[in-house]
């Protein structure tokens, strides 16, 4: 009987274990994930990927900052990425088991947030700016007054998005500071500004690619791959390039150091660093990635989109934007959570 129960106990972990390794749980951001691909690579390795969605890196960082997330990836953005190193939230990559890291594009190797991409490899990377229903507002669209003083047409139809450092970054460039702003005039100045415009703003919402499609906002802060997929619904929509200064950033892959499907995990990174795999996620979500060789197989209209191709007097604008430190974090946090209230 020992001997019995013994060996059934040791099917029965085993039939735990062969479960495990057919799953993949990755955290992203919402309405991001390529449906196509998840699809493919769960019909190439047997693995039933589940994706649970999150609205902003500070959401994302709490909830697997508060432990057993249950995750195996996620995506942060580029200055989120040394948090969750310093937070020992991630672990180093084995390169020995991702042979695609070497298709990682020559600009997104060596970046500031990940030197050698130890710790992270490129998922998608874009602008923010000013998505607006040309239909609604027919002045000036590169401009981040859309938000910091909207227009009469547009009071009370303005969204912005609840991811604080892409619109402080905005909002301090308008303002006329650097990105990262620790000057108390200039960030007495953005916070003024912002309360002040608040009453005319409609919402603090993710779901810009559904709600401008649907005329439900006049106009948002936003990202330039919804604003695409926003204007193939819709082609009163445009992309505006604010003239201030607008933000750069691209979002990246990191595995937990709690991540239970670590094989499946690697072979899920590998997978989306081949070029054809990575057209996929930007043919999905309209965004440019990292993988060389990629651009071959990108839908037609992507290649001439202008929410990927700034007109050249706004193309210099663009600033890379990473998490504020010191006093400049501690400016932000304050207007932002007052903006909550």
């Amino acid at each position: 009987m020992k001997r019995l129960l013994a060996a059934s106990a040791m099917l029965l972990c085993s039939a735990t274990l062969a479960a495990a390794e057919g799953e993949l749980f990755l955290y992203n951001w919402g309405n991001y994930t390529s449906p196509e691909l998840i699809k493919k690579f769960e019909e190439t390795y047997d693995v039933k990927v589940t994706i649970t969605d999150f609205d902003s890196n500070d959401t994302a960082l709490a909830k697997v900052e508060a432990g057993a997330s249950g995750f195996d990836l996620v995506v942060p953005s580029a200055g989120f990425v040394g948090i969750y190193a310093d937070k020992g939230l991630i672990e180093k990559l084995d390169l020995s088991r991702l042979p695609n890291h070497a298709n990682i594009a020559a600009q997104w190797m060596n970046v500031d947030w990940d030197k050698g991409r130890e710790w992270s490899i490129p998922w998608l990377w874009g602008s923010t700016g000013m998505t607006v229903n040309t239909k609604v507002y027919t002045g000036d669209i590169n401009t981040s007054a859309i938000f910091m003083d909207p227009p009469a047409e547009l009071e009370g139809k303005v969204n912005v998005i609840p991811e604080m450092g892409d619109v402080m970054a905005l909002a301090t460039m308008y303002a006329g500071g650097n990105v990262c702003s620790d000057d108390p005039a200039v960030m007495k100045k953005v916070r003024d500004l912002m309360v002040a415009a608040k009453p005319k703003w409609l919402s603090m919402d993710y779901s810009t690619v559904e709600k401008m499609t649907n005329n439900d906002y006049g106009a948002t802060v936003d990202w330039n791959g919804s604003a695409m997929r926003a204007r193939l619904g819709n082609p009163d929509v445009a992309y505006g390039y604010p003239k201030e200064g607008y933000g750069l950033w691209m979002d990246n892959v990191v595995l937990l150091k709690d991540a239970k499907n670590v094989e499946n995990a690697y072979l899920f990174m590998n997978f989306i660093m081949e070029p054809e795999n990575a057209a996929m996620l930007s043919a999905f979500a309209r965004y440019a990635n990292g993988i060389t060789g990629s651009e071959a197989f990108l839908p037609e209209d992507m290649k001439g989109a202008p929410e990927l191709n700034p007109p050249a007097e706004f193309a210099n604008n663009g600033q890379f934007v990473t998490i504020c430190t010191g006093k400049a974090l501690d400016y932000q946090n304050a207007i932002w959570t007052e903006l909550q209230k």
